[in-house]
């Protein structure tokens, strides 16, 4: 995704556009108002980087390595929100200043800068991170340290911390209504599980063989994992060709996608003939992969660039004025979007940026404004959100074709797949 040239400059449309945008209500929350500029020493009483004028804060992705593919649009989407934010007049009278970090796609650089920016440069908040082993790697020190983090990656569940909020699905909001889709509108019984080799899509692959097998009485023909960046994908193809499963349940997630949708279609396999749903494809790997060799296949997410409603159309044409017209949105990068409209309006729901309150604040925050359509913080720290299926397309777009009738509620911890 290139940059806007003309970023630095902001048309007087555009930038009545972005102003525009940021004035729209948030929710429960709106009515918070920017009248008066409260005392640092009331409102920063932990001494993170706040003063009159401005607040520090943190932006932790990968913008080199095999997941910059995906972590970009979430770098794009947080900075879009934040500038929309101090268009606003900023958070309780202060103007955010980011400052950007670059995990590398290396989980020990992820928790080496995330220390840098809890405790050199006292971000008041950090948004970043995308693979649970990136999170995993700098949880310790969130925790520690009591920094906040808003991390934007649908994930395996199976946590919950005080010092995170997770804007993303957990498993039961994504895997299970994924699976009981496939199960009852493609009549799946028998299913192939591919992912990348760590974290989350082994535990992803777990909860889904679980509920495949204890729940759907259906049954798991193939199971493979791949490293990080890997791109030979032959042997698996193989493998899936003799086990003819009725859905490839994927998890591969990064620049390893372009290989393995390559690879697919080469031999054969494609949505006309094979019923293929991933966790892990969104319009930012789209991509890269192209959508001819996605085409036909479905995803399992909360957002899709293409849902129809009016807080969606404002998104994408925000998003476009500033990064081009042909940039494009998947789920991650929306719901790094919604982790600084949720951080203000939980800081401006405490009267202060200390963390401690700031976490207090934030269950039962609704953000009305949300591309999605609706989210609300629950007390766990995870999002109500709904659950959609949608199809590839051969123009890189995707068609919804499912969709949640209600919000679920985020189930970090489901009995029965522990």
């Amino acid at each position: 995704m290139s940059h806007d040239p003309h970023d630095r400059a902001p048309s007087p449309t555009r930038r009545r556009l972005i102003q525009g945008l940021a004035a729209l209500p948030l929710g429960s929350v709106a009515g918070t108002a920017f009248a008066q500029t409260p005392p640092t020493a009331k409102v920063n009483t932990t001494k993170l980087a706040v003063t009159d004028k401005e607040v520090v804060v943190g932006q932790l992705h990968s913008s080199t390595g095999t997941m910059a593919i995906s972590e970009t649009g979430s770098i794009q989407a947080e900075q879009l929100a934040i500038d929309q934010i101090n268009a606003a007049g900023g958070v309780l009278g202060r103007t955010i200043r980011v400052i950007k970090e670059d995990g590398a796609s290396d989980w020990p650089t992820f928790a080496e800068k995330a220390r840098k920016l809890l405790v050199n440069d006292r971000a008041a908040a950090v948004f970043g991170c995308w693979t649970s082993a990136s999170r995993k790697a700098v949880l310790p020190i969130f925790e520690k340290e009591n920094g906040l983090l808003y991390y934007p990656t649908f994930y395996e569940g199976l946590e919950q911390s005080k010092n995170v909020i997770y804007t993303g699905q957990e498993a039961t909001q994504q895997i299970l209504y994924g699976l009981d889709w496939g199960a009852k509108e493609k009549g799946a019984k028998s299913f192939f599980l591919v992912g990348s080799d760590y974290i989350w899509p082994r535990t992803s692959m777990k909860i889904a063989r679980k509920h495949i097998e204890n729940f759907q009485k259906g049954k798991v023909v193939g199971e493979e994992y791949y490293p990080l960046g890997h791109t030979n994908f032959n042997s698996l193809i193989n493998k899936i060709k003799v086990a003819r499963p009725d859905c490839i349940f994927a998890a591969v997630v990064g620049g390893s996608n372009v290989a393995f949708y390559k690879q697919l279609k080469a031999a054969g396999i494609t949505g006309a003939k094979q019923f293929l749903l991933t966790l892990s494809l969104t319009e930012d790997e789209m991509l890269g992969v192209g959508g001819e060799n996605f085409a036909g296949f479905y995803s399992s997410m909360k957002y899709f660039q293409t849902l129809d409603n009016p807080n969606n159309r404002k998104f994408v044409e925000a998003f476009r004025a500033k990064y081009g017209p042909k940039s494009v949105i998947g789920d991650v990068t929306q719901a790094g979007y919604l982790g600084p409209w949720l951080w203000k309006a939980a800081v401006e729901r405490a009267g202060s940026f200390d963390v401690d309150k700031v976490v207090a604040a934030s269950p039962g925050i609704e953000l009305a404004t949300a591309p999605e359509g609706y989210v609300k913080v629950h007390a766990n720290h995870h999002l109500w959100s709904k659950s959609r299926i949608a199809q590839g397309q051969p123009d890189g777009t995707f068609k919804v074709v499912a969709e949640s009738p209600q919000l679920i509620e985020p189930n970090p911890f489901p009995k029965g797949y522990q």
